[in-house]
């Protein structure tokens, strides 16, 4: 079974909710799914990111740029980029911000980079922009017109309950999206009798 993990920080809870529909997403796609909050790594956390197919980003935005916490948790994977660890994982981001822009372009750029660094796939959004004419309506997937990841908005008094539900399901296509991707890359492989670049018997290229 394809594993795809949903790496993510939340610091008031609204990113926690898309990373729990990125993880639904990936399962209805087939996938074996774990969630790793960043804020609570341990072994058994690092070895599932080492272990997935896929991973998942998922960072709220905060003055223009993605959190401090998940800004360290990129920094304590500087072990696996160096050893190309994560090379040729399958990866996307998904961003929530208090804005409508909220510049949260700026953080699927930074989790976009994160991912190239660590030599993986990026995979977009896959879906056109919507809520942008007189005829489509808000509860629309991709209502705020992201290509590179998927953006939501809450309101800055919101709770939880109050991220947008056209929000979370487009973070959960994006889930499904990255695990379908990610079953197609295992079954490439496997048909090529290709070894992932990220084995245990991996080396990096000098």
């Amino acid at each position: 079974m394809t594993r795809v993990a949903v790496a993510y920080h939340s610091g008031y809870g609204h990113t926690a909710v898309l990373a729990e529909a990125a993880r639904r997403g990936a399962e209805s796609a087939g996938a074996e799914a774990t969630l790793v909050d960043v804020d609570s790594l341990d072994d058994t956390a690092w070895a599932a990111l080492d272990a997935a197919d896929a991973i998942v980003f998922g960072a709220p935005t905060y003055m223009g740029g993605a959190s401090a916490g998940f800004h360290a948790f990129a920094e304590a994977s500087s072990s696996r980029y160096s050893r190309a660890r994560w090379a040729d994982k399958i990866a996307g981001g998904f961003t929530n911000s208090g804005s409508k822009s909220g510049d949260k372009s700026n953080t699927l750029a930074f989790l976009s980079a994160f991912a190239f660094q660590h030599r993986m796939v990026w995979v977009g959004l896959g879906l056109a922009p919507a809520w942008n004419s007189t005829t489509s309506p808000e509860h629309s997937l991709n209502r705020l017109g992201y290509w590179s990841g998927a953006g939501a908005q809450t309101p800055i008094d919101g709770t939880a309950e109050h991220v947008h539900s056209a929000d979370i399901d487009t973070v959960e296509h994006l889930g499904a999206r990255i695990a379908r991707a990610a079953s197609i890359a295992v079954a490439g492989r496997s048909a090529l009798g290709l070894v992932a670049a990220y084995s245990e018997n991996a080396t990096v290229a000098a």
